[in-house]
């Protein structure tokens, strides 16, 4: 009898979600390999194109269903393993998008192993897959711990010795600003030092967790388009005096936060630049006895008809017990006006220029709305106004001129005017002529020394910013420079050079602080400058001569004007924000292996050379740092007493190209007033330069177009401590969460420090704090000046791009920020003042 045929197996039915499997593991292993192919060719790294590989005939495998799917993906999974540790190390940031992906699917794929043509046992299934899923979940827990901080191995100073200035003998003159009461804040950095430093001890690091609201003002200016106040107030006797994003100035009571007056000098949107900011405005008292710059002007005085004043009245004298405008509130506008009102009413100081206002745009020639605005608040030394301006970037080489302008504190009559084309002028030009047009700005805060009489500024670049075969030999001399000029002639008496030939929009865009700086012959009067490359620098402010360790090297050459590229710039030797190590290929990063992909392809398809890389038109040029910093306009904080600088700084490239004219021609990137709409880009992306061979287009912070991601990992922005005397570290940390930030513009809300993008300063307390919002996540916080360790914060309902100050009434405390948000930073927009204390006992 014949043997019955015993019928074949019935296929096994394949899964729904192994065919989604499958399918997602083909279109990654086309992308990836695809991908990874070019990234080769480039001379990068060959995972991709191998792992791609694996990722596509794993996924046909499964489409097949067979269990040789299962297994080639855990091949690409350990292989992948083993080159993130080799080409990692034990940096956090670089396995997330290496691995978060991978380590995903293998989850989902070993719950799904049961399910194919001869498979796995469930048990052993669901042990690999939650193996995976622990692994995954304690990567991501990870995150939440800090990545990149940094101890120093200096000791931290204790009081050993004081950097502030020595006290002036002759008090005659001196203003708030130069000797500050205790409890007030009287200029933008506290003092005329700039060293945002208060003696205040009330809160400590023991009770500050305890802080809470004590008042909260709205402004009501919020700005459309382009908000970014970035103010921080003044506080003299029982007021604080303040100006919004568009100028209005207004009067608070410090104990209670309720408004005094306003004043609106009506400054009209067309005239906002980049943004709408008023970083403070500045704050005057007649004198008892009337100061003069030059001796010579004292015979003038009874022209000028200048009003004496009562033996009563004296410097700091409380409102109600002077005359109209014997003190005064001083600010300069988006429209280029010098606004004098009274501290005690806010009306317009009359006899103060034209009916309290002067128009520094006069002798500048044309000038479009926009283009000329005073957003920092303006120095006063020795009775002396002294005010840079902004001037719009990348719009025109022949951009309005950058002269500096003096003028008198009380009457607005115009002193001097610093034309450094033509250095034999101190006053206006000819008729029919104009202040040289196009030559470096000083758009940021100056410093006002009135014991030598001198007011230090920090210039910006010649118009044109990437572009450097037009510059005239004096704009070469001056651009990037801290410029000392004698407030009584204008006349400059020494500079400091920090970048040569700039086209990388390097502006000295930090105010500079004054110090007593220690050394082996005893302390010599000092100015700390911070860079935007990240570079600090003290230098004798009588001479501007060096204090501190500083080299010469070599730097990369080439670009678009070989020529023009100097052969080597100035390193500090004393500190530097900078990350030493030039970017490389695994310094790429993204969410998945795809956007880390493509940012290695943009890496190794650009022009970089490290450090001071030229810009090119062929391709794009990586510059690192980016325009933003470094150190930017918040500038630095000092505890004078124990000796410590606090910085926040910036960590984020641009992925820069030099667009032909024609080109840019047919692209239609016309300057500002040619164009009807208002892009909204970031500052130079797609800035035409007209009148340059080419325009430029920025993209800031090299950002992906779908993500938003920047292509450099994290961290993208820190703080650190540095101990004055000696330029050496005592602690770095990455500072700001990712709560306001993530792909697509979402926020993520997750408080994991990855370190952002910061705009704005930090302040510290004689108690041993720092107080600093800045970040892009909305807090302001407290963190611990010996440890780092933040001890305390605050949610702010917009953005808190601004320095806060601190201040003391009614035997409280007080700490205030403004936070208005800002349209760079991507932060939520408001018009919120808010002050911080002690609960009342």
């Amino acid at each position: 009898m014949s043997a019955t045929p015993q019928s074949a197996p019935a296929p096994v039915r394949r899964h729904p979600l192994v065919t989604v499997l499958s399918l997602l593991l083909v279109i990654l292993g086309l992308v990836i390999g695809g991908l990874g192919a070019w990234l080769f060719q480039l001379g990068g790294s060959a995972y991709y194109l191998i792992a791609g590989c694996g990722l596509l005939a794993s996924g046909i495998l499964l489409w097949l269903n067979r269990r040789s799917g299962a297994l080639l993906y855990a091949l690409v999974f350990v292989g992948t393993l083993l080159w993130t540790g080799w080409e990692s190390g034990s940096d956090y940031w670089r396995w997330v998008p290496r691995l978060g992906l991978v380590t995903a699917l293998g989850i989902v794929l070993a719950l799904l192993t049961p399910t194919l043509r001869a498979p796995l046992s469930k048990r052993l299934s669901c042990s690999i897959a939650a193996v995976l899923l622990l692994v995954f979940v304690g990567a991501f827990a990870l995150a939440f711990s800090p990545h990149g901080s940094v101890d120093g191995h200096a000791p931290f100073p204790e009081a050993a010795f004081s950097a502030g200035l020595e006290p002036t003998r002759d008090t005659t003159g001196l203003q708030p600003a130069d000797q500050p009461a205790e409890g007030d804040w009287p200029a933008w950095g506290r003092s005329n030092a700039a060293t945002r430093f208060s003696p205040l001890q009330q809160i400590t690091p023991a009770n500050v967790a305890t802080l809470q609201l004590a008042w909260q003002f709205r402004t009501g200016d919020l700005p459309k388009k382009r908000w970014g106040a970035e103010t921080t107030p003044l506080k003299i006797g029982d007021r604080l005096y303040l100006c919004t994003a568009r100028n209005r100035l207004i009067a608070l009571d410090a104990s209670t936060g309720k408004a005094l007056w306003r004043f609106d000098p009506k400054v009209k949107d067309a005239s906002i630049p980049y943004t709408a900011a008023c970083r403070g405005v500045s704050y005057y008292e007649q004198p008892a006895v009337p100061v003069f710059a030059d001796a010579a002007l004292a015979d003038v005085a009874a022209d000028l008809a200048l009003p004496l004043p009562p033996p009563s009245v004296r410097p700091g004298a409380a409102a109600g017990a002077r005359p109209a405008c014997w003190a005064r509130v001083i600010e300069g506008t988006l429209d280029g006006r010098i606004i004098a009102v009274d501290a005690d009413s806010g009306r317009p100081c009359v006899n103060f220029g034209n009916n309290g206002q002067i128009d520094i745009t006069l002798d500048m020639g044309e000038v479009p709305p926009g283009y000329v605005s005073i957003t920092s608040p303006p120095a006063i030394v020795r009775g002396v106004i002294v005010t840079g301006h902004q001037v719009l970037d990348g719009q025109r080489r022949d951009a309005p001129s950058g002269v500096i302008q003096a003028y008198d504190a009380i009457t607005g009559k115009l002193r001097w005017a610093w034309d450094m084309e033509r250095p034999e002028r101190t006053g206006p030009p000819p008729r029919e002529q104009v202040y040289t047009r196009g030559t470096p700005n000083m758009w940021t805060t100056a410093t006002g020394d009135e014991q030598l009489g001198l007011v230090y500024l920090p210039l910006g670049n010649a118009a044109g910013d990437y572009w450097s075969g037009s510059r005239s030999e004096q704009q070469n001399r001056y651009a990037t420079s801290l410029v000392a000029l004698d407030v009584a002639t204008g006349k400059p008496v020494w500079h400091f050079q920090a970048v040569r030939k700039d086209v990388w929009d390097y502006d000295l865009g930090s105010q500079a602080s004054l110090i007593d700086f220690p050394t082996a012959a005893g302390k010599v009067p000092a100015i700390l400058l911070p860079t935007k490359q990240g570079d600090l620098y003290i230098l004798d402010r009588r001479n501007g001569r060096l204090l501190t360790p500083a080299e010469e090297r070599r730097v990369p050459q080439g670009g678009v004007e070989p020529e023009q590229r100097s052969p080597t710039q100035l390193f500090s030797l004393y500190h530097t924000l900078r990350r030493e190590q030039p970017l490389t290929e695994r310094d790429m990063w993204g969410i998945t292996p795809i956007d880390q992909l493509v940012c290695r392809i943009q890496f190794r398809r650009a022009h970089y050379q490290g450090f001071y890389t030229p810009p090119t038109s062929d391709r794009h040029s990586i510059e690192y740092p980016g325009y933003n910093g470094g150190s930017d306009w918040g500038g630095v904080a000092i505890d004078t007493r124990r000796g410590v600088i606090v910085a926040n700084y910036n960590d984020m490239p641009n992925y820069n190209r030099l667009v032909p004219r024609a080109e840019a021609d047919r692209r239609g990137w016309l300057p500002r007033e040619q164009i009807r709409a208002d892009r909204g880009a970031g500052e130079g992306a797609g800035d035409p330069q007209v009148g340059t061979p080419y325009a430029i287009d920025v993209n800031a912070g090299w950002r992906l177009p779908l993500t938003g991601l920047s292509c450099k990992q994290p961290p993208y922005g820190g703080i650190r401590a540095i101990d004055l005397r000696t330029g050496a570290l005592l602690w770095d940390r990455p500072f700001g969460s990712a709560r306001g930030n993530g792909p697509f513009g979402i926020r993520s809300g997750l408080p994991i420090e990855i370190g952002t993008p910061n705009n704005g300063g930090a302040v510290i307390t004689a108690s041993g704090l720092v107080f600093i919002a800045a970040a892009t996540d909305d807090l302001l916080r407290a963190i611990d000046l010996k440890t780092g360790r933040e001890l305390w914060h605050a949610r702010l309902p917009a953005g808190g791009q601004a320095t806060p100050m601190i201040y003391e009434q009614g035997g409280r405390q007080y700490v205030v920020i403004v936070a208005a948000g800002h349209h760079f930073m991507e932060t939520r927009p408001g018009d919120y003042v808010m002050a911080f204390a002690l609960p009342e006992q």
